[in-house]
């Protein structure tokens, strides 16, 4: 009992400072950056008022006019509210962290600003958490304690799978998700097949995909006999990382393994956020930003 009072405790401590960093990158570098990347969905009429010159022609509200006997103009506004969906990958492999923190710790990091940035647009925010398939969803919603329910969760969450399988997570959210949503997926990308999945979904919502990885996933250093384990199938093996050409050998080939993923997602013209465990994710989501913002 004692136990689980104190994980409870811990769990809210950690809670509460991810809140408190979040809320403040929020206020002072994303909150306008996130408003005017993600526009809303379009206009909608809201209110008239009396015809003034020089006010287009087009914009005259007839009915008004005709019943006041004299001419109106219709006043509109942007749609702003939207779906925010964060799609969390939930497999083995986002628990590896070699530096500072793990990719599910860096995950929650980024989900937490992005969450926060749109309550402070009134926007909704969801949850999706998969491994090789769909383990928990949390429907949109508003406001700052849906938001705390939805860091509780992927802090605290065990997957029970864990492989990955993005195709069903994307499957899942074109089945479930009618109306054009923005979704982020954060993801170290282990997985195969699922290009088709994403231009599918890329063509219907506002998708951007947030890549996570680690210093050892494209270069290991030197330091002798290495035993490792793949920590989605479980498969062990040994690594001689006291040669150079072996070291050599890996860093080249996962420097193409991750150069060819990133050609891949800009030929689909999926917008694509680079983040590091060993890095300020404050960086590389501002230049998204930036780069949003001349886009929409």
């Amino acid at each position: 009992m004692q136990r689980r009072v104190r994980n409870i405790k811990e769990l809210a401590r950690t809670i509460r400072h991810i809140e408190i960093r979040s809320k403040r990158l929020v206020n002072e570098l994303f909150s306008g950056e996130y408003h005017s990347s993600f526009k809303g969905r379009g206009i909608e009429f809201s209110n008239v008022r009396e015809y003034s010159w020089g006010d287009d022609v087009r914009t005259i509200d007839w009915n008004t006019s005709a019943r006041k006997n004299d001419l109106y103009v219709k006043l509109f506004t942007e749609e702003r509210e939207r779906t925010v969906l964060l799609v969390l990958d939930g497999s083995g492999s986002m628990l590896f962290g070699s530096r500072q923190r793990t990719k599910k710790e860096l995950a929650s990091e980024v989900a937490a600003v992005l969450a926060f940035s749109a309550i402070m647009n009134n926007d909704k925010v969801g949850l999706l958490i998969f491994s090789d398939h769909v383990e928990k969803f949390i429907p949109p919603r508003k406001g700052r304690s849906h938001v705390l329910v939805i860091l509780e969760e992927i802090i605290s969450y065990e997957a029970q799978n864990r492989k990955t399988d993005i195709d069903a997570a994307l499957s899942f959210i074109r089945s479930t998700q009618k109306r054009q949503a923005i979704v982020f997926l954060l993801t170290d990308l282990i997985d195969e097949r699922y290009e088709k999945a994403m231009k599918i979904l890329n063509a219907r919502h506002d998708f951007v995909v947030v890549h996570l990885t680690d210093p050892l996933d494209t270069e290991i250093p030197g330091s002798g006999i290495l035993w490792v384990q793949d920590p989605e199938t479980g498969e062990e093996g040994i690594i001689d990382a006291a040669g150079t050409r072996v070291l050599k050998r890996y860093k080249t080939i996962r420097q193409a393994q991750q150069e060819l993923l990133m050609k891949k997602l800009s030929g689909m013209k999926i917008d694509t956020i680079c983040l590091q465990t060993n890095s300020s994710i404050i960086g590389a989501l501002n230049r998204f930003f930036r780069y949003r913002e001349k886009k929409v």
